[in-house]
C-alpha cells in the first residue's frame, strides 16, 4: 500500500512560487502515475497536473499551464509540483495521487488513482 505525504504549503504572495513535494513509501512508487489536484473551499476537487512512471506522457489543466510543472524523482520515491506565478484564486488544498495503469484519457479523473494524500494548504494573498 502506497502511502503518500505532501508538503512544502504555506502563505505566499501573489506573483510568488511554492515547490510542493510528494514523498511515497511502502510501495512501487517508480510504477505509478502521479497526479497533483487541489480542493478550495466549497468547490470540487480540480486536477491540475499528471506524469507517468517515466515522465513520457505529461497532462496539465488549462487553468494551470505555463505557471506550474510537475516532475518526480523516482529514486527518492518523490514527486514535485513547482508553482510559480501563483494567483489569489490558486488558495486550495493541495492533494497527490498515485495510480497504476492510467491511459493518457484517465489521469484527469480522481477516481483512478487509488492512492491519496491528506494534503496541504496553499495559502496566495494579494
Amino acid at each position: 500500500q502506497v502511502q503518500l505525504v505532501e508538503s512544502g504549503g504555506g502563505l505566499v504572495q501573489a506573483g510568488g512560487s511554492l515547490r510542493l513535494s510528494c514523498a511515497a513509501s511502502g510501495g512501487p512508487f517508480s510504477s505509478y502515475t502521479l497526479a497533483w489536484f487541489r480542493q478550495a473551499p466549497g468547490q470540487e476537487r480540480e486536477f491540475l497536473a499528471a506524469i507517468t512512471w517515466n515522465a513520457g506522457i505529461i497532462r496539465y489543466a488549462d487553468s494551470v499551464k505555463g505557471r506550474f510543472t510537475i516532475s518526480r524523482d523516482n529514486a527518492k520515491n518523490t514527486g514535485y509540483l513547482q508553482m510559480n506565478s501563483l494567483k489569489p484564486e490558486d488558495t486550495a488544498v493541495y492533494f497527490c495521487a498515485a495510480g497504476f495503469g492510467l491511459g493518457s484519457g484517465q489521469m484527469e479523473f480522481h477516481s483512478g488513482y487509488p492512492h491519496r494524500g491528506q494534503g496541504t494548504q496553499v495559502t496566495v494573498s494579494s
